[in-house]
């Protein structure tokens, strides 16, 4: 079973060392083992599903339609007490059933399903491509995507070394490879195709449309890149752990030009081994911690503003988050086990909706459509609220 922590060793994922003791965890590809963080044990996280929940939906159920008959027995025989000799009309059913269904299911933690193409209200699903498998347009563990100006979906599994290339409209058109023997960290491009992988801790530069190895990003700290993302003048951010959680920022010449120090740790009580980082259309950084259960926001210089968020089912709270991404009107979304989570610029909480089981990677296109990598589909979904 796959962990939502990374291994501090490889950054490798985590898996359980058996299903009876989840209190261990094993790295499959460097074999260390460590100890899980109570709060991050499958039994705290795996919803309460199973017959009794499916009893109690066929009990409410149940006594809707019971309620129905009662009504109609007592409509028909008030009709015989009146005297009259031709049967009753069927009477006109005043209550949607439909609707009390959902309440049933919704009082005992059932999901409602939403319509075809809905994934919750806030958002709608505009396409959908890919399957689990080897093959062209096929995917394995996809959990990193990036977009650039041509529409152009490029899509990385986490292991295997595989980045496919599609059109707008989810054709496949290419594939090329990089390092198969390393974790994929992240994955960006630029408006001229240019896609920026982040691996061993570096971030390479290729030609989106052939693969072609165009150089690494230079730094003198090192190499111990996390993740990476373009801003809106072409530039990088990027997440730097190298014994404390940096955001480095180059600029559109590849120049590092602003180091925010300690980023998530000098604001919390906690230290940070796994961040994420997205910016919005004025350069704003939003890093998201996952060991911290937060989103940290901070100015273009590098100045501390807000945090918002916290460990727990609520909304506005975190449970295993993997993702963030920022659309063109500055709202904010965080992927985590109760789906993408949408908050304001400020970290008010305003919605969430769940398109796919769970949602690795996050994206915007030019046309603010977010683009969602799944393991093993990308789904496109158009904002239903501007």
């Amino acid at each position: 079973m796959l962990h939502p922590l990374k291994c501090p060793t490889c950054s490798a994922p985590l898996e359980y060392d058996d299903a009876s003791d989840s209190r261990t965890v094993r790295c499959p590809f460097c074999g260390s083992t460590m100890l899980a963080p109570e709060k991050e044990r499958p039994a705290d996280v795996r919803p309460q599903t199973g017959a009794s929940s499916f009893v109690r939906v066929f009990i409410g159920i149940a006594l809707i339609a019971v309620l129905g008959i009662v009504l109609s027995a007592v409509s028909f025989f008030g009709y015989l007490s009146s005297g009259r000799t031709n049967p009753p009309p069927p009477p006109v059913a005043t209550v949607d059933v439909q609707k009390e269904i959902q309440k049933v299911m919704s009082t005992v933690g059932a999901k409602a399903v939403p319509p075809a193409g809905d994934a919750g209200g806030f958002a709608s699903i505009a396409l959908k491509f890919g399957s689990e498998g080897i093959g062209a347009g096929s995917f394995t563990d996809a959990r990193h995507i990036a977009v650039d100006a041509e529409g152009h979906i490029y899509v990385g599994d986490y292991t295997g070394g595989r980045v496919q290339v599609f059109d707008a409209a989810g054709k496949f058109i290419t594939q090329w490879m990089v390092d198969a023997k390393m974790p994929l960290r992240g994955l960006a491009a630029d408006r001229r195709g240019t896609v920026y992988v982040v691996q061993s801790g570096k971030i390479r530069r290729y030609e989106g449309a052939s693969g072609k190895l165009l150089g690494d990003v230079a730094y003198n700290e090192g190499n111990a890149f996390d993740d990476v993302v373009v801003a809106a003048d072409g530039g990088l951010v990027a997440t730097f752990h190298h014994h404390r959680d940096d955001i480095v920022r180059f600029d559109a010449t590849g120049r590092a030009v602003k180091v925010i120090r300690a980023a998530i740790s000098s604001q919390s009580d906690r230290s940070e081994l796994d961040m994420s980082v997205a910016v919005d259309g004025l350069g704003n950084i939003y890093a998201l911690g996952s060991f911290n259960d937060a989103v940290f926001k901070f100015t273009p210089d590098g100045r501390f503003m807000t945090r918002f968020g916290s460990d727990g089912d609520q909304p506005g709270q975190f449970r295993a988050p993997h993702a963030i991404a920022v659309d063109n009107q500055g709202r904010v979304y965080v992927s985590d086990s109760k789906g993408i989570q949408v908050f304001d610029a400020d970290g008010r909480y305003l919605d969430v909706f769940k398109p796919v089981p769970v949602a690795f990677g996050l994206v915007f296109n030019d046309r603010n459509e977010l683009f969602v990598a799944a393991r093993t589909q990308v789904v496109k979904l158009t904002l239903n609220k501007p």
